[in-house]
């Protein structure tokens, strides 16, 4: 198994919001390594969703449910989406500061590429953020 990361600002599509919808597709990346982690997603990886740009914090886990096919929102073939499910919603939320603060985890792509909305995971990082989440 294989751990990610995806970023979305909360008013555009929040945590509360995917867990109402119970499924979504993760569509309109245009950044060819965000594109190559969501192609390199495989059914039944765990992916942290993080509310980025307010709240800056990881609010939950998600499923991959569906791997890449092409992103229904271009007609360039470049482009994939994923579908996900919500998992688990963390009982705390692991804010930006506590992660940076974090010996374990400030080696993350979070901080380091913080640019980058679809990022990779270590399980050790995976780990150690849901202990911070109180899973």
């Amino acid at each position: 198994m294989n751990y990610w990361l995806i970023k979305s600002e909360p008013f555009k599509y929040s945590w509360e919001q995917f867990k109402k919808d119970k499924t979504t597709f993760w569509d309109g990346v245009r950044n060819y390594a965000a594109r190559n982690n969501l192609k390199a997603m495989k059914k039944g990886d765990l992916v942290l969703f993080y509310h980025s740009n307010e709240g800056l914090c990881v609010v939950g886990i998600a499923k991959v449910a569906k791997e890449h096919y092409q992103d229904p929102t271009t007609k360039e073939e470049a482009w994939v989406a994923v579908d996900f499910t919500p998992f688990k919603a963390m009982k705390n939320p692991v804010t930006l500061s506590q992660i940076k603060a974090d010996e374990y985890l400030k080696d993350m792509q979070l901080v380091k590429l913080q640019r980058l909305s679809v990022s990779i995971v270590k399980p050790e990082e995976f780990d150690r953020v849901c202990m911070l989440g109180g899973l």
